[in-house]
């Protein structure tokens, strides 16, 4: 069965709404790249709510490099009622009951699937029980205020993995007890 595996990056006060350049770290840390590259060769979908989705397809088909690269040739499956269409390649739109589509996901042969981003898809997902990996990057910054992943939610966590970078961003990884 295949692993479904919520990324995200995180600040040390919990926002995953990014405010300012908090991810420089991503682009200057050699080893942190190198993670997030055995991630994506790991995984062969990608989970993504609309806003995501819409986010992500009106940018990276339109750059170069690794990510974009990546990004082009997974398949993309994206949640949402209202998108008539997905028009970016090997993408395909779920609208049926969420329990139901990702369980099939995850029934297929295949890797992980991540979902990144996607903030009320994920909150959706976390009381399914269907993620089974939680990889939270955390970056060395406060907010203060912004989007909060697990906000007014109770979720004991088992710790899977911990990993600090150099640029001060650390790995952790988490399953659901």
């Amino acid at each position: 069965m295949r692993r479904l595996i919520v990324t995200e990056n995180i600040t040390v006060d919990g926002i995953i709404a990014p405010m300012g350049a908090w991810f420089d770290p991503m682009t200057q840390d050699d080893e942190l790249a190198a993670v997030n590259q055995q991630h994506s060769a790991d995984a062969d979908g990608l989970l993504l709510g609309r806003v995501t989705y819409e986010e992500f397809a009106g940018f990276w088909p339109h750059q170069e490099g690794e990510i974009s690269a990546y990004l082009d040739q997974v398949d993309k499956y994206v949640v949402s009622t209202s998108l008539e269409k997905a028009e970016w390649q090997n993408s395909t739109v779920l609208r049926g009951p969420l329990t139901d589509e990702i369980s099939a996901l995850k029934e297929r042969d295949g890797k992980d699937i991540t979902v990144t981003g996607s903030t009320t898809l994920v909150r959706s997902l976390i009381p399914t029980g269907l993620v089974d990996v939680y990889r939270l990057f955390v970056y060395p910054v406060v907010q203060g205020s912004g989007t909060r992943l697990f906000d007014g939610v109770t979720l004991p966590l088992a710790p899977t993995r911990t990993k600090a970078f150099a640029s001060g961003v650390v790995l952790l990884e988490y399953t659901p007890r």
